[in-house]
């Protein structure tokens, strides 16, 4: 696999009050990085409220921790971390959607910490993930299965060039909402 070096992003974010001063200016350091054995109880961290609240992925409530990190840091993935001011507060995997035939697309899964939503995080990796998939030679990038009431994730992944290739009519059981579609989206490289 290729190596893959800190994505720095600098994020000036609105006014604040410092002490007496008014207008200051609040700068995160942001990078994208290859995720590090040691970053495992972090990435679980963020995955654990993902997979309890099974509202967006279709895994296990019950997964434990191993079982987990199994799952997103499995032999075929490459996994990242999001971090800002050096906190992970994200993380995604990148790996061939199929194989033979089909290796030619990518397929990822994206996390962020419930502290970090709404601030760019989920976009910052979807970015990176684009131009990593780039570099490694996929020629497309497909998400086999975005449950649609992720209103949110849909949003963010049309405005990052993916389009809803297909519906499938009630095929994730919500523990709140019942039997919901999911989407197949996609996008070339």
């Amino acid at each position: 696999m290729l190596q893959s070096e800190p994505w720095p992003f600098l994020l000036k974010v609105g006014g604040a009050t410092c002490g007496e001063q008014e207008g200051c200016y609040i700068r995160f350091v942001r990078i994208v990085r290859a995720a590090k054995i040691e970053d495992a109880d972090a990435i679980w961290q963020i995955l654990e409220p993902m997979v309890r609240a099974a509202e967006t992925y279709p895994l296990p409530r019950g997964m434990s921790k191993e079982e987990a990190l199994a799952y997103w840091m499995g032999v075929d993935h490459e996994v990242f971390i999001a971090e800002e001011d050096r906190e992970i507060v994200g993380t995604y995997f990148l790996k061939a959607n199929q194989k033979g035939g089909g290796a030619h697309v990518a397929n990822c899964g994206y996390v962020t910490a419930a502290a970090a939503q709404g601030r760019g995080i989920a976009r910052m990796m979807c970015e990176h993930s684009i131009k990593r998939a780039k570099a490694r030679g996929f020629r497309a990038m497909q998400f086999n299965f975005v449950v649609a009431t992720n209103e949110n994730a849909v949003r963010l992944w049309q405005s990052c060039g993916f389009e809803i290739a297909g519906r499938l009519p009630d095929v994730f059981l919500h523990p709140r909402l019942g039997y919901v579609d999911a989407l197949v989206m996609s996008r070339t490289l």
